[in-house]
């Protein structure tokens, strides 16, 4: 079984990891020479395991759009979001035995450090008849 683990952040978290200070201060080069280091190493296990599918990051939200429909006709609104409103930062999917194996894993990306920190783990649906369990 396949099981996605979604990471989330916020613009704040990417001006931090980009150098630039908000009311949190900047992350040095070696933290984040640090932080991608454990996301290698991480992913690598993942690897050797047999168990990583695929593991992206996503861009900062003052590139994203949301696209909605309002009154039939599509609304895009730019980026940036509040810096306080969350998004999916990035992804993991894993193939393993087990949705406990799965969250073993997330517990992984969870970064203690980072107070109220998270992420999510769901199943991969492979097709519709998924849908009726």
């Amino acid at each position: 079984m396949k099981y996605m683990i979604l990471l989330y952040g916020s613009q704040q978290d990417y001006d931090v990891l980009s150098g630039r200070a908000t009311d949190r201060p900047a992350m040095s080069a070696e933290q984040i020479a640090a932080m991608h280091k454990h996301m290698e190493t991480f992913h690598q296990a993942l690897a050797e395991s047999g168990e990583l599918v695929d593991a992206r990051g996503l861009s900062e939200p003052v590139h994203a759009r949301r696209v909605q429909v309002r009154e039939g006709a599509p609304v895009v609104t730019d980026g940036p979001y509040p810096e306080t409103q969350e998004v999916l930062a990035g992804y993991t999917i894993v193939e393993c035995a087990s949705f406990d194996r799965a969250t073993e894993i997330a517990a992984g990306l969870v970064d203690p450090d980072a107070p109220g920190g998270y992420v999510d783990v769901r199943p991969v649906l492979e097709g519709v008849e998924d849908l009726a369990g």
